[in-house]
């Protein structure tokens, strides 16, 4: 039977390569020269350093860039508030989305059965599969997921016949 997942996910060697680049162009850049700088990624959350506030936002703005050149989906990112770090320095936290929450996942699955296809849809841990016997309306279904602003990033994968 046709079916499709609907996904969350971040290219993590995407979101390490944009942050390599953020990193070279920091280096070359006036404002920043001498300045305490840091830029790293854990897991699934990458931790912003730096002199001051204008310094993490433009840090900020640097990094965004760069990840939608990437076609990193900026969707994907919750961006935390800038926070006072030690030594008189500014932090912020952003935390890549790696699945789907359970809640947006519900919300998906009422989405897709208010429509009335005739295609089945079912929440498998942080993803949601959508099975239907035509392809027609699973290709409807897949339209209205992706036209609706759910707040996430939404990839489709595994589109099986």
């Amino acid at each position: 039977m046709p079916s499709f997942d609907v996904v969350c996910c971040v290219d993590l060697q995407e979101v390490d390569n944009a942050i390599q680049q953020t990193l070279r162009e920091i280096a070359q850049r006036f404002d920043f020269k001498g300045q305490q700088t840091e830029l790293r990624r854990e897991d699934t959350t990458i931790h912003l350093l730096a002199a001051d506030d204008y310094k993490v936002r433009a840090l900020a703005e640097i990094l965004r860039e760069k990840l939608g050149r990437r076609q990193v989906p900026l969707k994907a990112l919750q961006w935390g508030d800038v926070e006072p770090g030690p030594a008189g320095t500014a932090k912020q936290t952003i935390e890549l989305q790696q699945g789907i929450p359970t809640e947006k996942g519900r919300e998906i699955v009422k989405l897709v059965k208010d429509l009335k296809l005739k295609v089945q849809v079912a929440i498998q841990g942080d993803q949601v599969r959508i099975t239907g016997k035509k392809r027609d309306d699973l290709q409807a279904a897949l339209k209205t997921v992706r036209e609706r602003d759910l707040g996430i990033a939404v990839q489709f994968t595994n589109f099986r016949e």
